[in-house]
């Protein structure tokens, strides 16, 4: 195999017809259907895992609870070589409509699903095929989301544009931390345990609806169509022989976003909740806030990438990931909820620079002609590492080694990979290969 050539940067050139507002809107929508699934699961494992997964021990539901949602990142690179492949033959358009009602549908299903207690062992495992289907679905939203943007954004504003997918995985994990508080305020214990746990899954729903009505007047971007008459035969294959180096160097950026998303929001509920005690509702609400203050955020680090440069921005990012983690984390464990709260939010801050910028970066490193594949296969294999598997290590690690500190240490060993990898990122904020 030959190392990535320097792939051409996203067609700039825009038809009128085509408008990056509309394209934004409708990649943050379908981004956030796709956060919000994920965002629930992991928001209410705890109060999910007795449920499928009764046990004496709670570790032990848990971690099985977690398991399960590490399977559905394992389907997502199956789901973007096969929907990243249709996305580069037949169009982007098509395919983000599937995702979507691919999605969405696994999310609701989950909220109807018998638990243990009604059909035994056939409970986990009708969890477990349903997060594997939501899971193959996921892994053509957001890199198809991502693509588009990249090939929607008008010339010298892709940074800009292209941080409204990670806005659609902020305002998706906010809404679910929302939705996840609400419910949990309004129920008692034993009612969120008895039904209420399904209100937040079943919701996906409407959010169908609504990510449908902004892409049902979407067209195909011009790179896709300029490139249309000539389709790669094979799309995967090429990606591999041709883009190798792009390949790796997206998968182990992929792996220090995800893990900074993951461990940084998702694992910090239960951190703050399970291990240090703190108020499950209250934890919802902050958790909620800081999604929506990220999403504010992102696109103006977003625009400032696209005057400074990508790499300047990401480097800043995840640096700021690996001086602010174990100091944050020590912060919460003090007994005072207020300082747990003020340590989350300087936590979050490195979230939006590295979040906003990394996207429209991954999709800069591959042509027109395998982006939704290659960027699908790259980021796909990334979020495994950073987002299946560290949620269940870090639970495991605390659980085995003693130590609350032991996520800190995942996202700091995390980021270094991704910090190497960036060294030979291909910055094209300025429209061209640099």
């Amino acid at each position: 195999m030959t190392t990535s050539v320097a792939a051409a940067p996203p067609d700039a050139r825009t038809p009128n017809r085509l408008h990056p507002r509309r394209a934004a809107l409708a990649a943050t929508a379908g981004t956030a259907v796709e956060y919000y699934e994920f965002g629930v699961y992991g928001y209410l494992a705890v109060i999910i895992g007795p449920r499928f997964f009764p046990s004496d021990n709670p570790t032990a539901s848990l971690l099985s609870t977690l398991a399960v949602f590490g399977s559905a990142f394992l389907m997502r690179p199956l789901g973007g070589i096969v929907l990243g492949r249709l996305g580069d033959r037949i169009g982007r358009k098509p395919v983000l409509i599937t995702t979507v009602v691919g999605m969405g549908s696994a999310t609701a299903i989950v909220g109807l699903l018998p638990t243990a207690a009604s059909i035994g062992i056939f409970a986990p495992l009708a969890l477990l095929i349903v997060r594997l289907a939501q899971g193959f679905f996921a892994g053509g939203e957001v890199t198809g989301s991502a693509t588009y943007l990249s090939e929607s954004a008008p010339a010298g504003r892709r940074g800009f544009f292209g941080a409204f997918t990670p806005v659609g995985v902020a305002i998706g994990g906010g809404a679910a931390a929302l939705v996840a508080g609400l419910t949990s305020t309004l129920l008692t214990e034993d009612q969120l345990r008895e039904f209420g746990w399904r209100i937040p899954f079943v919701l996906a729903l409407p959010l169908i609806a609504v990510t449908l009505l902004a892409r049902r007047k979407l067209e195909d971007s011009h790179a896709f169509v300029a490139e249309s008459g000539n389709p790669a035969k094979a799309p995967l294959r090429e990606a591999i022989t041709e883009h190798t180096g792009a390949l790796v160097r997206v998968i182990f950026l992929s792996i220090g976003s995800n893990t900074g998303y993951w461990v940084g929001l998702v694992f910090m509920n239960i951190y703050l909740t399970t291990y240090l005690g703190y108020s499950k509702s209250n934890t919802f609400w902050i958790m909620g806030a800081i999604n929506l203050f990220v999403a504010v955020l992102m696109p103006i680090f977003g625009a400032l990438s696209d005057r400074v440069g990508r790499k300047r921005v990401i480097a800043i990012g995840f640096l700021g990931y690996a001086i602010l983690v174990l100091p944050t984390m020590i912060a919460m464990d003090q007994g005072s909820f207020a300082l747990a709260v003020g340590a989350m939010v300087v936590l979050a801050l490195p979230m939006p620079i590295v979040q906003s910028v990394t996207y429209p970066t991954y999709a800069e490193q591959f042509p027109t002609r395998v982006r939704y594949t290659g960027l699908s296969l790259s980021f796909n294999i990334g979020t495994i590492v950073g987002g299946g598997l560290t949620p269940y290590l870090a639970t495991y690690l605390i659980d085995r080694a003693g130590s609350l500190l032991t996520p800190g240490f995942l996202l700091i060993i995390a980021v270094v990979l991704a910090l190497i990898a960036l060294v030979s990122v291909r910055d094209s904020s300025k429209g061209k290969a640099q």
